[in-house]
């Protein structure tokens, strides 16, 4: 499989959309962003695995509102890899902010299919920064 021009900018918009739908609380919404058995992999912000569209929308829903919760999420630095098997590796960096005006830095590692409603994400694994590169092991990991 050889990613287009026009595969690369779907697949850039719907890395994007992922803080428009969250943001502005569209969660019914995320079926156009996630396959419905989408693997949501948090365990390094402490919420562990999630399985399926359901699970995530829970998650987003309980956590709305809540202090810490980010009222922007932004994505940036998106690289994409072809992966064969009509999948894609797309990494890409997120920025949180919160209410108060903290923010945060991830990086995000998905893993994009194509089906019959377009791109969609099917797995993705979120990590974040909790001090620069360089620093020991256990400060990066937050320990």
């Amino acid at each position: 499989m050889t990613l287009s021009v026009e595969d690369r900018l779907d697949i850039s918009e719907l890395l994007a959309l992922h803080g428009h739908l969250v943001d502005n609380d569209e969660l019914d919404r995320l079926d156009e962003l996630f396959t419905d058995d989408i693997v949501y992999e948090t365990s390094n912000l402490g919420h562990g695995e999630l399985r399926g569209l359901a699970a995530f929308r829970d998650m987003a829903r309980a956590r709305a509102g809540k202090p810490g919760a980010p009222v922007g999420h932004h994505v940036s630095n998106i690289v994409l890899t072809e992966a064969g098997d009509g999948r894609v590796h797309a990494r890409s960096k997120g920025i949180g902010v919160g209410a108060d005006g903290e923010s945060g830095s991830v990086t995000y590692e998905d893993v994009i299919v194509r089906g019959e409603r377009g791109w969609r994400i099917c797995r993705r694994r979120i990590t974040l920064h909790f001090t620069p590169a360089g620093a020991p092991e256990t400060e990066r990991s937050g320990k």
